[in-house]
């Protein structure tokens, strides 16, 4: 893994999207120096009256991590809320004993600083990072940056054309159950019910890994009929968790993809489940931005969904992904056992 030194407030705008993934809008950004783990977030911009609730936000796991130092960068063109968010940020992280290093102002090609500096203009500095070191060694380690989060979001947006088609392997399937089990669907008074109908034609726990190692190991993805069973797979939480359950963090980018191609074409109602499996590939990846992304897809669908709302919670507290996920470690334990 890279390792970043950012000596000026240029080479922090250059490392911003390197370590988010994309270029922030309306947002603050987070980057914290020797804690007990490496932690950067990103946060919305807040309105005045929520200012004091999103510093908590940002301060509560840099305290938890026992970060000593944090450059914070506010990325927009209105001022009084800057300066005012800027400011609340600068006094609580003091009180608490973090040391702020920076705080600055991104705006329109220009940074500014928000509360004042010695030699910085109040009209700004025009800056341009665009061939900055930081931005080619990303390259070369293969990290992507998007124009903003909604390119991030694009990418795991729904394909119409692959959803029909799922949707049409997932009538195929219909018509392989008994007429007595069909009876029983149209019949059944809750959507959990019905589909646990379709037991029949579903992988169970070991058989979904076993249909997953394979596509992980050949780089492939499954064909329609293969991705309709597995997205029914996945809307069972005991049968998903042999999804997630024992990955490692090495193979977490196979997963990313696999989980990006089978969401893409997961019809209404089988949404939440795929999504919940690629926002904790994408949290054990270290792709923060595409975590976040899946969690919104799965609690849009699916608000009390179990794996969505604890990759959040760890995405929230800023809980570190572990090498490898043991299979002994049970469910109802993370993210809170890795939290302490």
């Amino acid at each position: 893994m890279t390792t970043y030194t950012a000596r000026s407030a240029e080479d922090v705008l250059a490392l911003v999207p390197v370590v988010l993934g994309f270029e922030p809008h309306e947002s603050i950004v987070m980057l914290t120096f020797g804690g007990s783990q490496p932690l950067h977030a990103r946060v919305d911009l807040p309105e005045p009256e929520d200012v004091q609730a999103c510093v908590s936000a940002l301060l509560a796991p840099a305290v938890r991590h026992r970060v000593a130092q944090v450059v914070l960068a506010l990325f927009s063109g209105r001022d009084r809320v800057v300066r005012l968010t800027a400011g609340a940020l600068s006094r609580r992280f003091r009180v608490a004993g973090i040391h702020v290093i920076d705080v600055i102002q991104v705006h329109d090609g220009r940074w500014f600083a928000p509360l004042g500096r010695s030699g910085v203009p109040v009209d700004g500095v025009r800056y341009d990072v665009s061939d900055h070191p930081f931005r080619a060694q990303a390259v070369l380690d293969g990290k992507v940056t998007v124009g903003s989060r909604d390119e991030v979001a694009e990418r795991i947006r729904a394909d119409g054309e692959a959803v029909a088609a799922v949707e049409d392997a997932l009538g195929e399937l219909w018509e392989q159950l008994p007429p007595d089990l069909q009876v029983a669907f149209d019949d059944a008074d809750a959507p959990e019910t019905a589909l646990a109908l379709l037991g029949r034609v579903r992988p169970d726990g070991p058989e979904l890994r076993a249909v997953l190692a394979r596509h992980l190991v050949a780089g492939t993805v499954p064909d329609d009929e293969e991705a309709a069973r597995i997205l029914l797979a996945v809307y069972n939480g005991e049968i998903r968790d042999h999804a997630w359950v024992g990955m490692r963090r090495e193979d977490a980018v196979h997963h990313v993809r696999l989980w990006t191609d089978l969401l893409r074409r997961a019809p209404d109602g089988l949404v939440a489940g795929a999504a919940g499996v690629l926002a904790f590939a994408a949290w054990m990846h270290g792709d923060g931005a595409l975590a976040w992304c899946a969690v919104d897809r799965c609690l849009d669908e699916a608000p009390d969904h179990g794996l969505g709302r604890l990759v959040a919670d760890a995405l929230e507290r800023a809980v570190p992904p572990l090498e490898e996920w043991p299979a002994d470690l049970g469910h109802d334990r993370f993210p809170r056992g890795l939290a302490g």
